[in-house]
């Protein structure tokens, strides 16, 4: 089944987003490698793809795993979430209609 995964940002936390972001990314290729990314997209904090240093203001994944429990333990085991970057993560199930 799909999930959606959605996590806000800590105030200021662009930096150690930047940081992080490699260790990040290689989990998000991993799910990809096995065909259960569907999408995953950080939210700049301003109308522009390229916010500069306004940051994000947090993070959406759409992904397939075999259950929510599944899906929770993924999102928990993020290195946004060890780095502070992210302030509160929700998973919930999802079903793609288009």
């Amino acid at each position: 089944m799909l999930y959606v995964i959605y996590a806000e940002d800590n105030a200021d936390s662009l930096e150690k987003r930047t940081a992080v972001r490699p260790a990040h990314l290689a989990r998000l290729q991993l799910l990809h490698d096995e065909g259960r990314l569907i999408l995953a997209g950080p939210m700049p904090a301003v109308d522009s793809n390229d916010p500069g240093k306004a940051g994000f203001s947090g993070s959406t994944i759409v992904a397939e795993f075999s259950s929510l429990e599944e899906a929770q333990s993924w999102a928990q085991d993020d290195p946004y979430i060890a780095a502070g970057v992210y302030k509160q993560v929700a998973v919930k199930p999802f079903k793609r209609v288009f």
